[in-house]
């Protein structure tokens, strides 16, 4: 027969139990959260996220939200169907300069590419400019803190849009040999594409640095604004982040009405 000590020892060995099943079902439940973070990080800065991992330099087909990954240019990761989507006919002329003349809500951004140095981003921003794909479409983040960028080139405005192909990655030794800490310095002024922290992983977003910003080189930096371009992105970054984060949707919004790019 079971006494009433007994029955009590029974008991406590069973809320015992109890606990340290919830406690490892707990501790499994962080170890997946952690994991997710992890695989964010390396996504990025990116995209894509030291203060990076994620852009954006985020492109963003699952979108992270943990401050890894928001530290960095990241894009979505492509669909099965727009991965096995080919890229545009090369039609540029590789020996060109062009122009994209970004026209919005907020002033001119004029962007100069060099085609010898990145034939297939120029290619595809002449491509997509001249479907009017920009025209219409918000600069959807804004980053000012760790890293200091606009990114724009989403047609849904939320970070997770795209062309629906990918572009191969160029000019990745541009900006220099990478330091202890795994970067290079995208110069003020730099205008490079987000991705998923994948190569090959382009699309149609890029991001526009306004101040230095360090970045590991994984980004097809391709780009150069113009003086009175930067002054008016930099006047975005002023304004800051809506609601008085440091990244998200800025608090300025910017609307490119129509993008054109044609050779210089």
């Amino acid at each position: 027969m079971v006494t009433s000590d007994q029955r009590r020892r029974q008991l406590a060995r069973e809320k015992y139990a109890r606990q340290q099943q919830r406690r490892e079902e707990n501790r499994r439940k962080a170890k997946r959260r952690n994991t997710v973070i992890a695989a964010s990080l390396a996504v990025v800065l990116a995209a894509g996220g030291a203060v990076y991992a994620s852009v954006a330099l985020t492109d963003d087909s699952s979108k992270a939200s943990d401050n890894a990954a928001s530290e960095t240019p990241t894009t979505p990761a492509p669909t099965e169907s727009e991965s096995a989507s080919p890229e545009p006919k090369l039609t540029v002329d590789q020996k060109a300069t062009y122009a994209m003349a970004l026209k919005t809500n907020e002033g001119e951004i004029t962007i100069t590419m060099d085609a010898a140095k990145t034939p297939h981003t120029v290619n595809s921003f002449k491509h997509l400019a001249d479907k009017k794909y920009f025209d219409g479409t918000k600069c959807h983040r804004l980053t000012t803190e760790g890293i200091y960028v606009l990114q724009c080139g989403d047609p849904k405005g939320d970070g997770t849009g795209g062309p629906g192909y990918t572009i191969p990655d160029e000019n990745l030794t541009a900006l220099g040999k990478a330091g202890a800490d795994g970067t290079v310095t995208f110069p003020a002024g730099t205008v490079a594409m987000a991705n998923t922290g994948q190569p090959g992983s382009g699309g149609s977003q890029f991001f526009l640095v306004y101040k230095d910003t360090k970045l590991p080189p994984t980004y097809t930096p391709f780009g150069k604004i113009d003086a009175a371009g930067l002054a008016a992105v930099q006047d975005v970054a002023k304004a800051g982040v809506e609601g008085g984060a440091t990244d998200g949707a800025p608090k300025k919004a910017v609307t490119i009405e129509k993008a054109t790019v044609a050779k210089k």
